[in-house]
């Protein structure tokens, strides 16, 4: 998925006005996409809205400082979905690697069987019992993961996740005026 671009930045503009509009661009991405990955089918939606809650993560993790203090607790729920979404994408990226082994593993079963009879031993039978089991527990896995991610969505939308996000990217100034630097930066 192509990160969508953020218009108006420019080079002679202060820090915190350009995360500003990065941390809106990217938190608008994670939400639409997001609304588009309510279903355990949309395997690719959610895999979108994993890279989008990584560039909204990594965009904070870097500006953060600049951001008011809410930036911090919108970093740690970017990193929640990224790595529920991630658990998810693993899910849905064995379970065909796993249905293409068993299906390797038979046809080669049915060649040895050709000339020897049907009643044969199956050499790798077993092999595809038990990936038929380890199959069965992804995808209970990933009915588990899928409900987890409707949870947090919706747990994320009930505490206002992205309307306090869209606060703390305007409350980014001290009370003296003054842009918070990280701790042990000195002003020059």
């Amino acid at each position: 998925m192509k990160a969508r671009p953020v218009k108006g930045l420019q080079g002679d503009m202060p820090l915190a006005d350009g995360a500003e509009r990065i941390v809106r661009v990217r938190l608008d991405e994670l939400c639409r996409l997001a609304a588009c990955a309510q279903l355990p089918e949309a395997v690719e939606e959610l895999h979108d809205t994993r890279i989008a809650a990584k560039r909204l993560r990594y965009v904070l993790e870097i500006m953060g400082p600049c951001l008011g203090p809410y930036a911090e607790t919108a970093t740690k729920r970017a990193k929640d979905i990224q790595d529920l979404l991630g658990e998810i994408h693993d899910c849905d990226v064995m379970l065909p690697r796993l249905d293409a082994l068993r299906a390797r593993l038979r046809d080669r079963d049915a060649a040895q069987l050709v000339g020897r009879g049907l009643d044969a031993q199956l050499p790798n039978a077993d092999a595809y019992r038990g990936l038929e089991r380890l199959a069965v527990q992804l995808i209970a896995r990933r009915a588990s993961l899928f409900h987890d991610w409707l949870v947090l969505w919706r747990d994320l939308g009930r505490k206002g996740f992205r309307a306090r996000l869209e606060h703390a990217i305007t409350e980014r100034q001290h009370d003296d005026g003054e842009i918070p630097l990280p701790e042990g930066t000195v002003r020059v």
